[in-house]
């Protein structure tokens, strides 16, 4: 897998340029006493991520590898909470920085030791949120990286999130089904996100791997969006797309990039029609053990138009019928507008964002 690289610089004094090369880390600290004008309303410079970085003062805690490996009982499997393609997540407790107060539970992200692949990975999500900060971004709390003897060891420290991820209650037979207006409020937090990386920055954000795994939940069934080392900075003014080697989870990404390597803005509101068609049907984009007639989500719904009466046999039968079928009828158009094949017949996330605000209301 191909991902951006920033480069790196060493920290200097207080503020906290870039992350530090690899090496070993000492005791943890706070790169900085504070966050300065990180928000959603933050007016940020046209300048690129990695220079972003450098200009403000991140307030991420640097963590020593004996810290994190005490947090996670020597990385316990019996804590283990996820695992991906880069890297294996743990919860975790933490003290504060002073050693004083009441400790932490948090998320701790392992990374594979796979080389510059998983360094370019780990770089991206420090760089991104560390500079950029909205309630439906997972909030980065600190980092660690470590030159051992047996090998570099990059870490990640989050914010803990108690109701795992929209991927578990859609598709968890052993929880319990997520009602109609839950799925909608959670795809119009994740909405807002992702107008956030794509409007709400000098420079856009791809997320390019926006998937249901990916939508994180907090106690109140916030929605949040994790797993940034494929995220990269959109297109310049004067172009249109950026090209890299494809890269994200088969079944969700956009045709022109899969064909072409081009990436754009709007190949990011692909993957969230796919997704708003999983919380529909209750069904994975992919799912190899049914008939071949039904194994590929976006062929299957096809046999259901919106505006049939079949349209209601596609429901997920979880629901139990507990839903708007008008507002489910507007939802499948508006995923069928996000899955165009061409990428300029999308709609912009922030149509998006007031499309489902509108079906949240009539349901």
């Amino acid at each position: 897998m191909l991902c951006f690289y920033f480069k790196k610089s060493k920290s200097k004094g207080k503020k906290a340029e870039s992350p530090p090369e690899i090496g070993n880390q000492g005791t943890s600290q706070n790169v900085s006493a504070t966050r300065g004008a990180k928000s959603a309303n933050s007016a940020l410079s046209s300048r690129s991520i990695p220079e972003l970085y450098k200009e403000k003062e991140p307030n991420l805690r640097v963590f020593s590898y004996s810290e994190l490996k005490q947090a996670t009982n020597d990385f316990d499997r019996l804590l283990r909470i996820g695992v991906g393609g880069f890297g294996t997540v743990y919860k975790g407790t933490i003290m504060p920085a002073n050693g004083q107060g009441e400790p932490t539970v948090v998320a701790i992200k392992k990374l594979n030791n796979n080389g510059m692949q998983g360094h370019k990975e780990w770089l991206a999500e420090v760089h991104i949120l560390g500079v950029i900060e909205h309630p439906n971004l997972v909030k980065l709390l600190g980092y660690c990286s470590v030159d051992a003897a047996t090998g570099i060891q990059r870490l990640l420290v989050y914010e803990y999130m108690p109701n795992k991820s929209l991927e578990n209650h859609l598709f968890d037979k052993n929880l319990a089904a997520l009602p109609w207006k839950t799925r909608l409020q959670i795809m119009l937090g994740a909405a807002e996100g992702l107008a956030f990386l794509h409007k709400g920055l000098e420079v856009p954000v791809i997320f390019r791997d926006f998937k249901a795994p990916n939508v994180l939940l907090d106690g109140n069934f916030t929605p949040k969006l994790s797993d940034f080392g494929l995220a990269r900075e959109g297109p310049a003014a004067d172009r249109s797309h950026v090209s890299t080697v494809p890269v994200g989870t088969y079944g969700y990404a956009a045709p022109e990039y899969v064909e072409t390597g081009h990436l754009y803005v709007k190949s990011d509101i692909y993957t969230f029609g796919v997704v708003l068609y999983e919380i529909l049907t209750g069904r994975r984009t992919i799912e190899r053990n049914r008939p071949a007639s039904e194994q590929k989500l976006l062929e299957w719904v096809k046999q259901f138009p919106a505006d049939s009466r079949r349209f209601y046999k596609m429901m997920d039968l979880r629901l139990r019928n507990q839903y708007s079928l008008g507002a489910a009828r507007k939802v499948a158009k508006l995923a069928d507008q996000c899955v165009c094949k061409n990428w300029k017949d999308r709609p912009d996330m922030p149509v998006i964002v007031e499309a489902l605000r509108g079906a949240i209301l009539e349901s």
